[in-house]
Protein backbone atom coordinates (compact mmCIF):
# COMPACT_ATOMS: atom_id res chain seq x y z
CA UNK A 1 0.00 0.00 0.00
CA UNK A 2 1.50 3.32 -0.86
CA UNK A 3 2.29 5.89 2.37
CA UNK A 4 1.61 9.57 2.10
CA UNK A 5 3.22 11.60 3.72
CA UNK A 6 3.20 15.61 3.61
CA UNK A 7 6.50 16.40 1.91
CA UNK A 8 8.55 19.01 3.51
CA UNK A 9 10.45 19.97 0.69
CA UNK A 10 7.68 20.19 -1.54
CA UNK A 11 4.95 21.32 0.46
CA UNK A 12 2.13 19.25 -0.72
CA UNK A 13 0.80 15.19 0.17
CA UNK A 14 2.57 12.86 -1.61
CA UNK A 15 4.05 9.46 -2.02
CA UNK A 16 6.64 8.38 1.21
CA UNK A 17 9.47 6.85 0.67
CA UNK A 18 8.99 2.93 0.90
CA UNK A 19 12.17 2.79 3.94
CA UNK A 20 14.60 4.87 5.71
CA UNK A 21 17.15 6.10 2.92
CA UNK A 22 20.19 4.96 5.76
CA UNK A 23 19.89 4.07 9.29
CA UNK A 24 19.64 6.32 12.33
CA UNK A 25 17.77 9.42 13.63
CA UNK A 26 18.40 11.74 9.81
CA UNK A 27 17.17 9.09 8.23
CA UNK A 28 14.17 8.14 9.78
CA UNK A 29 13.56 11.83 9.57
CA UNK A 30 13.75 11.68 5.77
CA UNK A 31 11.87 8.28 5.91
CA UNK A 32 8.67 10.64 8.13
CA UNK A 33 9.40 13.95 6.03
CA UNK A 34 10.21 13.64 2.75
CA UNK A 35 8.23 12.03 -0.64
CA UNK A 36 9.95 10.17 -3.33
CA UNK A 37 10.25 12.77 -5.61
CA UNK A 38 11.73 14.84 -3.67
CA UNK A 39 14.49 12.05 -2.71
CA UNK A 40 14.46 11.66 -6.12
CA UNK A 41 15.43 14.93 -6.84
CA UNK A 42 17.87 15.05 -4.13
CA UNK A 43 19.97 12.48 -5.77
CA UNK A 44 20.30 13.95 -9.08
CA UNK A 45 21.88 16.77 -7.53
CA UNK A 46 23.95 14.61 -5.42
CA UNK A 47 24.79 12.81 -8.42
CA UNK A 48 25.55 16.28 -10.20
CA UNK A 49 27.46 17.73 -6.91
CA UNK A 50 29.76 14.73 -6.92
CA UNK A 51 30.55 15.17 -10.49
CA UNK A 52 31.03 18.74 -10.79
CA UNK A 53 33.38 19.36 -7.19
CA UNK A 54 35.27 15.77 -8.00
CA UNK A 55 34.17 14.27 -4.71
CA UNK A 56 35.52 11.05 -3.87
CA UNK A 57 32.66 9.11 -2.00
CA UNK A 58 35.28 7.63 0.55
CA UNK A 59 36.61 11.54 1.79
CA UNK A 60 35.11 12.27 4.80
CA UNK A 61 35.41 16.17 3.83
CA UNK A 62 33.37 14.88 0.91
CA UNK A 63 30.21 13.11 3.00
CA UNK A 64 29.95 15.94 5.73
CA UNK A 65 29.80 18.49 2.60
CA UNK A 66 26.83 16.26 1.01
CA UNK A 67 25.36 16.18 4.00
CA UNK A 68 24.79 19.94 4.92
CA UNK A 69 24.27 20.39 1.10
CA UNK A 70 21.32 17.52 2.00
CA UNK A 71 20.02 18.91 4.67
CA UNK A 72 19.93 22.51 2.93
CA UNK A 73 18.37 20.82 -0.28
CA UNK A 74 15.55 18.97 2.08
CA UNK A 75 14.91 21.17 5.22
CA UNK A 76 16.38 24.85 3.91
CA UNK A 77 16.74 27.26 1.49
CA UNK A 78 18.37 24.61 -1.04
CA UNK A 79 21.61 23.55 -1.96
CA UNK A 80 24.34 25.61 -3.36
CA UNK A 81 24.89 25.44 -7.17
CA UNK A 82 28.87 24.81 -8.03
CA UNK A 83 30.20 27.95 -9.30
CA UNK A 84 29.88 28.51 -13.59
CA UNK A 85 27.08 26.31 -13.45
CA UNK A 86 24.59 26.69 -15.94
CA UNK A 87 21.65 24.47 -15.80
CA UNK A 88 21.02 22.42 -19.39
CA UNK A 89 18.44 23.70 -21.61
CA UNK A 90 16.28 21.47 -22.89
Amino acid sequence: MTRIIRCAKLGIDAEGLDAPPFPGPKGQQIFDTISKQAWQDWLSLQTMLINEHRLASFDPKAKKFLEEERNKFLFGGGAEMPEGYVPPTK
